[in-house]
């Protein structure tokens, strides 16, 4: 009887022992550091979000007219300063898209420049004739000599997203 009153006061201990020895690790453990995104528009999750470069590298592939749905990750280079409803993203050092929103239904903050964003909908090639592109610098007050030197219809990158996630 002796022996099993020992006995278990050796294994009491000892579960005790291990007990103390688990909290101590987790206590040293760093607390994870949660990533909070503000949400406009639909609701949209984090995952399966493709680079700026990736999107690019689709968008080489497609011409004028053709639409894909993607989810890409970048960051705001400008956003519209009157009311927020547009905003440029780089794609790379050279190229950008230009982003509105669906059925005009959300806006950006206009204090959104540099953020992280994570955008979801429809991407699609647009090209604007020469026509209108001498239309638009005539009406950005540019010289006759300089509306004369468009000659090309320009190839543009554009986003319309349903939702979109902003990191605060």
């Amino acid at each position: 009887m002796k022996y099993v009153i020992s006995f278990c006061l050796v294994i009491l201990f000892g579960f005790t022992a291990c007990k103390e020895g688990k909290k101590a690790t987790n206590e040293t453990s760093e607390p994870k550091q949660e990533v909070v995104y503000e949400s406009f528009g639909e609701k949209i999750e984090l995952d399966n979000a493709i680079t700026s470069e990736e999107l690019l590298a689709k968008f080489k592939t497609m011409k004028a007219g053709d639409t894909i749905n993607v989810k890409f990750a970048s960051n705001i280079k400008d956003v519209c300063s009157k009311k927020g409803c547009w905003m440029k993203l780089p794609l790379n050092e050279e190229a950008e898209t230009m982003v509105r929103f669906k059925d005009y239904g959300f806006f950006m903050p206009l204090d959104s420049q540099g953020k992280e964003v994570v955008l979801n909908g429809k991407a699609f090639v647009q090209e604007t004739s020469v026509e209108e592109l001498q239309h638009y610098a005539e009406d950005a007050g540019k010289t006759k000599e300089e509306i004369a030197q468009i000659t090309e219809p320009k190839k543009e990158f554009t986003f319309e997203a349903d939702g979109v996630l902003m990191r605060k």
